[in-house]
């Protein structure tokens, strides 16, 4: 039984490490590669995990790719990662940031929980820890009182703090991670001295951040902290066909999750991922337009054709047309700019017009008919 059709705990998503607790079992077992302290598999195996083994059986099957393209950022990723140095990913929204990070933490350290999501409300306290006030007022400061945040467990585990959007936190939030990155350990000032006032990071642990590059002046992280990471930008997906692979595999799983009958062919994931292109590059049959502002990325378009492919079996249609791909652009992607709609009117018009030999195109133009 393979880890993505094994029996799973009900949940609506699970943690990349129970997702795929099979496949890393299966990874273990095989790796013989030498392990960086406090890893579960080599950097090797690691990769293996994230990119897939080509067809190769690994403990009796094939593992299947993860993240498309940005290859050499992976293997990049995992290096800083062995080198102690912190993480951070920086690019575009919907460009897999996220998943990466998670899958390095599901493979590293089997467990890609601890992690902190950054935003204006996040406090030091978020990160380090706080207190049982009322154990704290009874006893005082002191291990029974203490109650750890994710950055405290992280270090006493030797795992890996993932902090998801760090510049949407405020520059002095940001900088609590200097002299963690810098030194390796965590001062609790409250507490006395014999009652441990400072936590030493076990093997293994470090900190992987992203950061939206297009938020990147909201709170621009100190020169002191950047000189703490190590930068690695993700890429959009570049080839058609690797979006498209993507696309079918995502959306077909998640359906299969819901138990829902209805699937994705390869001729509406294609058109729908050649519609993205063009709407991205303000072209399409060589006529140009001008091209939404919102981020049209790989996540947005599986949320397109999930919720195309929901719609058909809630409300009776048969299959996935690319009329439905259509209706479901405005409002998945674009929002409520009023501008973006019409930019995406008079893709639509460009494209009636160019294709119109074509009837899956044309289905897909004629969605602003109805």
């Amino acid at each position: 039984m393979s880890a993505t059709t094994q029996a799973l705990p009900p949940a609506q998503r699970l943690p990349a490490e129970q997702l795929y607790v099979a496949e890393l079992a299966r990874l273990s077992t095989a790796d013989q590669g030498e392990r960086p302290p406090g890893w579960r598999l080599s950097p090797a195996m690691v990769r293996t995990f994230i990119l897939g083994s080509n067809g190769q059986a690994i403990g009796g099957e094939p593992v299947l790719r993860k993240i498309f393209g940005n290859d050499e950022v992976v293997e990049r990723s995992i290096v800083t990662l062995v080198g102690q140095r912190g993480l951070m990913l920086v690019g575009e929204p919907g460009t897999a940031k996220s998943l990466l990070s998670e899958l390095l933490a599901a493979a590293i350290c089997a467990d890609s929980t601890l992690a902190v999501q950054g935003s204006a409300a996040v406090l030091e306290e978020s990160i380090r820890y706080g207190w049982n006030y009322a154990l704290l007022l009874r006893s005082g400061p002191g291990p029974e009182a203490l109650v750890p945040g994710p950055l405290h467990r992280a270090m006493s585990r030797g795992a890996l703090l993932r902090f998801e959007e760090i510049t949407r936190c405020a520059i002095e939030v940001q900088d609590n991670l200097i002299p963690i990155l810098s030194e390796r350990l965590l001062h609790i000032p409250e507490m006395q001295e014999n009652a441990g006032n400072c936590l030493l990071a076990k093997p293994g642990f470090n900190v992987i951040a992203t950061a939206n590059l297009r938020d990147r002046g909201v709170n621009d992280m100190s020169s002191a902290l950047k000189r703490r990471f190590n930068f690695e930008t993700m890429r959009p997906l570049a080839r058609l066909q690797d979006q498209k692979e993507l696309l079918l595999r995502e959306v077909n799983r998640q359906l299969a999750e819901q138990q829902i009958d209805t699937r994705l062919t390869a001729d509406v994931a294609e058109l729908l991922v050649s519609a993205f292109q063009e709407l991205r590059a303000g072209s399409a049959e060589g006529v140009a337009f001008e091209p939404p502002s919102t981020v049209l990325s790989s996540a947005e378009a599986i949320a397109v054709a999930f919720s195309a492919a929901v719609q058909c079996h809630y409300f009776g249609e048969p299959q996935v047309r690319p009329q439905h791909l259509a209706r479901f652009m405005v409002g998945t992607v674009i929002k409520d700019d009023e501008q973006d709609s019409r930019r995406f009117r008079d893709y639509l018009r460009v494209v009636r017009r160019v294709r119109a030999g074509n009837p899956q195109w044309q289905d897909f133009a004629d969605s602003q008919n109805d």
